[in-house]
């Protein structure tokens, strides 16, 4: 037992008697806005990697490491879309990976779903993800076709729109959202210049829009967001997020392109916070930008660069019911996290 102790301790001792002064601890970096009515934005946190994830290695575990190698840890290449669970898990989609991260901050879990080079429903380029009440994991392909589902487990149960040969029903699908109470899918199809509402089990039951600019026409739809009793889409080449009601029918619309404040020039994703107002990811201005229900600009977040709060090809955003705002901030390969904090009484007629 002597022999090991001294071949342990050896390894762990550093080949010069003189020991090396330590680095400074980085500073954290630290964000924040305040906002009219005491509201407030935080910035949280960031993360890209299985191992922020994980709970902190013990000696043992380190000393394997030492001896063996670092094992490899999955990370974020070219995240895109992003969605919470009940369980609070964040889910990642990554087209760079063609797979999805599922990230648990609170059992300290990680997860990786792919499913490539499968003769059969091999997933190519996962696109965009919802789950729904039961919290199964619904993952468009663009590539594919097709729409895959996978329990909360990360097992895979199925794909819906393939027809027969494997094929994909859908020419480019998208965005997608999940109505688990009325048992409604809602599918983006960018390519097609539609939305389509289907049931549980894949088969459609209407189509939303046509090719166009008008109320009711898309010209590139790409997300979609449930809010209540409404649809949200994001008609990316109309420069617009159009709202309907979940049958179909046009509600308003926010959003025009143009390079002042409050225009949009490639949006790619909405989300609401508890108070109700719309948040819309710009990739190009790497801008995160705050509207009211009548399409006024509250306030925008971010610049282009790679510090807290600064963004680079941001693509996906999810607020989650403690108005926790995810912003994936695709370039930087990373994910932001803010925290919002609204106010502590219903706002006043006339306070946004």
């Amino acid at each position: 037992m002597a022999l090991v102790v001294t071949g342990i301790a050896l390894l762990l001792t550093p080949l010069s008697a003189t020991p090396k002064p330590k680095a400074p601890a980085a500073t954290p970096e630290l964000w924040e806005m305040s906002l009219d009515g005491g509201r407030k934005l935080s910035w949280e946190h960031s993360f890209n990697s299985e191992v922020e994830v994980r709970p902190n290695r013990g000696f043992w575990t380190k000393l394997v490491n030492v001896i063996a190698g670092e094992p490899e840890y999955h990370s974020l290449v070219r995240p895109y879309s992003i969605a919470t669970d009940s369980r609070g898990r964040i889910l990642v989609t990554d087209p760079g990976a063609a797979g999805v991260h599922i990230f648990d901050f609170t059992q300290h879990k990680y997860k990786f779903i792919q499913r490539t080079g499968k003769d059969k429903d091999s997933m190519l380029t996962p696109q965009c993800i919802a789950v729904d009440a039961q919290d199964n994991i619904y993952v468009t392909d663009s590539d594919a076709g097709v729409i895959f589902v996978f329990e909360p487990s990360g097992k895979y149960l199925h794909t819906l729109g393939s027809l027969k040969g494997g094929e994909g029903y859908f020419k480019r699908p998208t965005g997608i959202a999940v109505d688990s109470a009325a048992q409604r899918i809602y599918v983006s199809d960018t390519l097609r210049d539609q939305v389509f509402i289907l049931d549980m089990q894949g088969k459609v039951l209407q189509t939303i829009g046509k090719s166009g600019d008008a109320e009711g026409e898309f010209n590139l739809p790409t997300e979609l967001r449930l809010d209540g009793p409404n649809l949200m889409v994001v008609d990316a080449m109309n420069f617009r997020v159009q709202v309907f009601d979940r049958s179909g029918a046009f509600q308003y619309a926010i959003g025009k392109i143009g390079d002042s404040t409050g225009a949009m020039f490639r949006p790619k994703a909405v989300s609401i916070d508890s108070e109700g107002d719309i948040y819309v990811v710009d990739a190009l201005w790497g801008v995160v930008q705050v509207f009211n229900r009548q399409g006024q600009l509250l306030y925008y977040f971010g610049s282009k660069g790679t510090h807290a709060g600064e963004f680079q090809l941001p693509s996906g955003l999810f607020i989650d019911h403690d108005d926790r705002v995810l912003v994936v901030d695709s370039f930087n390969r990373r994910v932001q996290v803010f925290q919002y904090v609204g106010l502590k009484t219903p706002p006043r007629e006339g306070l946004q």
